[in-house]
C-alpha cells in the first residue's frame, strides 16, 4: 500500500470534516508532478504594492510550528545552477550581471547569520554551511514552456552528462531566463518549487525558480532590484526559500508545520527590517558585498518558533 503523504491526508481529513483554513492552504502549496513525486510551492506575492510586508513578530501559532517527522535534512547542502534558456540578453536582466548576482548569493549565504538559523531545529546536524558547487548552461533543448518532468529531466541530464557533479548532498537549481516558463504554473500559481527523484538510480533533490521579471507583481517583492536588477533579485529571495526548504525538509518528511507549511511558506513575503536605498529599493541583508531583500526564516528560540533574519 502506497504511504500517505501529506496531500493525500489533506484529502483524507477534508473528505470527512469542514475544511480548516490550514488544510486549504495545504492544498494550494502541494501537488504532484508528472512523474508522482511531490512539489511544494512557493506561493505568488499576495500584496497588492511594491512596499516589502513586513509581518508580524509575534511567535508562530501552534499549527504554524515545525516539528520534525523523522526524515532526513541535508546538513551541508551543495548548490548547483542550471541556467535555462538565454541569459545573454540585452534586457537588462537576463544578463552576465544578472547570473553574477545570484553565484554571489551562493557564495556568500553558506555560514551566514541568516542561513545558520537552520542550525537551531534541534537534533537536526544542520551546519548552517553551505558549498556552491557551479554551474553549467542550457539554451532551448525543451522549448519554451517546461512541464514539471522536463525540468526533472534537464537535471538529469546535467548530471548524467557530467556537466554537473553527481552529488548525494546536491540542490540542483532549474533557473530559467524571463522568456520561459513553466506549464504547471509559474506566475499564475507559484514563484518556484522544490521536489526530489530519482536520478542515475539515486534520489535527488532539485528546485524550479524562473526570472520574476517574467511577472514582477507576483514573483517580487518591489520593482527596483537593490543590484540593479529587479528580475534576478526578485529571484534571489524564491532561491533562498527553496534553499532552506530543500536544507530542512528534502523529501517532504522532516521539518514541517500542521498545516503542511515549511519554513520558507510560513516566513515567506515577510522580510522583517529594511533599509531604503538610494536607487530606491528595500534591503534587510548584506551578503558578502551586496545587498538583498530575502524573506525571513523560521527560527527556534526555546519553545517558540519565530520568523527571524538571524
Amino acid at each position: 500500500m502506497k504511504t500517505l503523504t501529506r496531500l493525500h491526508l489533506a484529502a483524507v481529513l477534508l473528505a470527512g470534516l469542514a475544511a480548516p483554513a490550514a488544510f486549504a492552504q495545504e492544498e494550494r502549496a502541494f501537488h504532484y508532478s508528472e512523474n508522482g513525486s511531490e512539489i511544494i510551492h512557493h506561493r505568488m506575492n499576495p500584496a497588492s504594492s511594491y512596499a516589502p510586508t513586513v509581518g508580524s513578530t509575534a511567535a508562530l501559532s501552534s499549527s504554524s510550528k515545525l516539528t520534525n517527522h523523522g526524515g532526513q535534512v541535508i546538513t551541508t547542502p551543495s548548490a548547483y545552477v542550471i541556467w535555462y534558456g538565454n541569459w545573454a540578453q540585452s534586457n537588462g536582466t537576463d544578463t552576465a550581471a544578472g547570473q553574477a548576482i545570484v553565484t554571489d548569493f551562493f557564495h556568500a549565504i553558506g555560514g551566514s547569520p541568516y542561513f545558520k538559523i537552520n542550525s537551531t531545529y534541534t537534533g537536526s546536524g544542520i551546519t548552517g554551511n553551505v558549498t556552491y558547487g557551479g554551474s553549467t548552461s542550457v539554451a532551448y533543448p525543451h522549448g519554451a514552456s517546461l512541464s514539471d518532468t522536463v525540468i526533472q529531466t534537464i537535471v538529469s541530464d546535467a548530471i548524467t552528462g557530467g556537466h554537473l557533479p553527481n552529488d548525494a548532498n546536491g540542490i540542483y537549481f532549474v533557473l530559467t531566463s524571463s522568456d520561459v516558463t513553466a506549464s504547471s504554473g509559474f506566475c499564475t500559481q507559484y514563484c518556484g518549487w522544490h521536489s526530489w527523484g530519482t536520478i542515475n538510480g539515486s534520489n535527488h533533490r532539485f528546485a524550479f525558480i524562473g526570472n520574476a521579471a517574467r511577472c514582477i507583481t507576483s514573483c517580487a517583492a518591489q520593482s527596483i532590484g537593490p543590484n540593479g536588477n529587479a528580475g534576478v533579485d526578485g529571484m534571489v529571495s524564491v532561491l533562498a526559500h527553496e534553499l532552506e526548504e530543500a536544507t530542512t525538509d528534502p523529501d517532504g518528511r522532516t521539518w514541517y508545520a500542521r498545516t503542511g507549511y515549511e519554513n520558507g511558506d510560513d516566513c515567506a513575503w515577510t522580510f522583517g527590517t529594511s533599509t531604503l536605498g538610494s536607487n530606491g529599493a528595500y534591503s534587510n541583508v548584506t551578503l558578502g558585498s551586496r545587498k538583498f531583500l530575502i524573506q525571513r526564516n523560521v527560527k527556534f528560540s526555546g519553545s517558540s518558533q519565530y520568523c527571524q533574519m538571524q
